[in-house]
C-alpha cells in the first residue's frame, strides 16, 4: 500500500521545499538520496524546476520518492509517496504532521 502526501505551496523555493522535506524524512529513520534537480525555461523567458528524491529506508530499501514541481508563478507541488508496507503507519504519519506544522503558512487551500 502506497500513501500518497500530495500539497501546493506558495511562496516558498523548491530547493527549500526539498531540503526540508529530506530533513523531515530522515528525522523517521528515512534516508533520503539521488535528489536530481531540472531547470525548464518556458515561453514567458522564467525557468520552472523539478526536484525528484528517491527515498530509502535505514536498510537501503527503496521506500518510496518525492516529486517537487515549481511553476513560475511561485507555487511549489509536491507528491511523497510512501511506501506503508516498509515504513510504519506512525512514522508516515509523523512525516506528514510536522510538514503541515512547518510549511503549514505556505500551503495554498483548495
Amino acid at each position: 500500500m502506497t500513501v500518497s502526501i500530495r500539497k501546493t505551496y506558495r511562496g516558498i523555493n523548491p530547493e527549500m521545499l526539498c531540503d526540508e522535506i529530506r530533513g523531515l524524512v530522515q528525522k523517521q529513520g528515512v534516508i533520503a538520496d539521488d535528489a536530481k534537480f531540472q531547470t525548464y525555461s518556458v515561453p514567458s523567458g522564467q525557468t520552472q524546476s523539478r526536484v525528484t528524491v528517491l527515498l530509502r529506508t535505514e536498510h537501503k530499501k527503496e521506500c518510496g520518492s518525492a516529486h517537487i514541481v515549481s511553476s513560475p508563478k511561485g507555487e511549489a507541488k509536491i507528491i511523497l509517496d510512501i511506501d506503508g508496507n516498509l515504513l510504519p503507519e506512525e512514522r508516515v504519519s509523523a512525516i506528514q504532521e510536522d510538514l503541515d506544522f512547518i510549511l503549514g503558512s505556505y500551503e495554498v487551500k483548495w
